[in-house]
């Protein structure tokens, strides 16, 4: 009889697009298994993803202020949701495989370090091999998660996540579709944040730009994403004028809160924390927690100490950085 993955397969090749990755036509895993005959491939890698220990670990990981206090501001994992939304509305307007792109979405930022990109220059100037977010969301999804066995991903999923910011373009459209949904996800969060936190007005981004992508988050996002399904086919790419005036409208970020010094004001703290937490574990690696251990023994200090760091919240790595270096006030017995 036909199971119900089966019957799921044979409805995406009747209902997707020509360019869409299919999932019985994945290139599989490393390690092989037998199919699920409920769920296809992609499908179990998105709830692979959803269960493991590092995406719920986002919640607690800066995005752009650092530990704010307010429930209002974005964190990793809203901000992996915002992606995981805006990619799928746009895979599925181009009969793209929505499981496989929301699979990248969810998993693309597992690897992304305490007090956001600080904590990532801070490691990756500590790390001889260097740092880079993507790679180690692979490798969280390859070395460290299940207690070194993985989740055992498809191709095509690792792919997308390893493509999904800089470099080489994932080999599919959805891998595209997640790497262009980022930065509208991002870009359009970090205003909402940044007006929030009293940082920005949105009467500060320039006329010309509101006028052409929209007064607010929400229209500025629906611009985009109709932009982006209007400018795609077999290549996924946004639509001129709109294209344009993203560009400007990031280059206005970067200018107005990603170097803005009151936005950044405790980042040189963080990222000497980082620094320090990296050093003391390198020297101390019988200190690691005992997953990390396992790396140590196998592939050495610095790379369970980098690994350990990485994985760590906001908030344990400001409690672990007290632990060990800010001295306790005497207790009498």
């Amino acid at each position: 009889m036909e199971s119900i993955r089966e019957r799921i397969e044979a409805q995406e090749a009747a209902a997707l697009s020509p360019l869409a990755a299919l999932s019985r036509n994945s290139k599989g895993r490393a390690r092989p298994e037998e199919p699920c005959d409920l769920r296809t491939c992609f499908q179990r890698d998105r709830d692979r993803i959803i269960h493991c220990s590092s995406f719920r670990r986002l919640k607690h990981k800066t995005q752009v202020f650092l530990a704010p206090e307010g429930d209002y501001y974005r964190t990793r994992l809203t901000h992996t949701l915002e992606v995981s939304q805006i990619a799928r509305t746009i895979s599925r307007a181009m009969r793209l495989n929505e499981d496989l792109t929301e699979a990248i979405a969810l998993g693309h930022d597992l690897g992304h370090t305490p007090f956001g990109h600080a904590g990532e220059r801070a490691l990756n100037r500590c790390f001889a091999d260097g740092f880079r977010h993507y790679e180690q969301s692979v490798r969280v999804v390859e070395r460290l998660e299940k207690d070194g066995d993985g989740l055992n991903l498809t191709y095509e999923v690792l792919n997308g996540i390893v493509c999904h910011t800089k470099g080489q373009q994932a080999d599919t459209l959805e891998g595209r579709v997640v790497r262009i949904s980022d930065r509208i996800a991002y870009i359009n969060h970090d205003i909402d944040d940044a007006v929030r936190a009293g940082v920005l007005r949105e009467d500060d981004i320039p006329k010309p730009l509101r006028d052409m992508l929209g007064n607010r988050i929400s229209q500025r996002i629906d611009t985009l994403v109709r932009a982006v399904v209007q400018g795609s086919g077999e290549e996924i790419q946004m639509a001129s004028p709109q294209a344009e005036a993203f560009e400007e409208l990031h280059q206005f970020m970067y200018e107005h809160v990603y170097f803005n010094p009151v936005a950044k004001s405790e980042e040189g703290k963080a990222e000497e924390a980082v620094r320090r937490l990296y050093e003391y574990f390198l020297e101390r690696p019988e200190k690691l927690s005992k997953e990390y251990r396992r790396i140590y023994q196998q592939e050495g200090a610095a790379r369970a100490a980098c690994d350990y760091i990485a994985g760590m919240t906001d908030r344990f790595a400001v409690h672990t950085f007290e632990e060990l270096f800010v001295p306790k006030p005497w207790k009498s017995e």
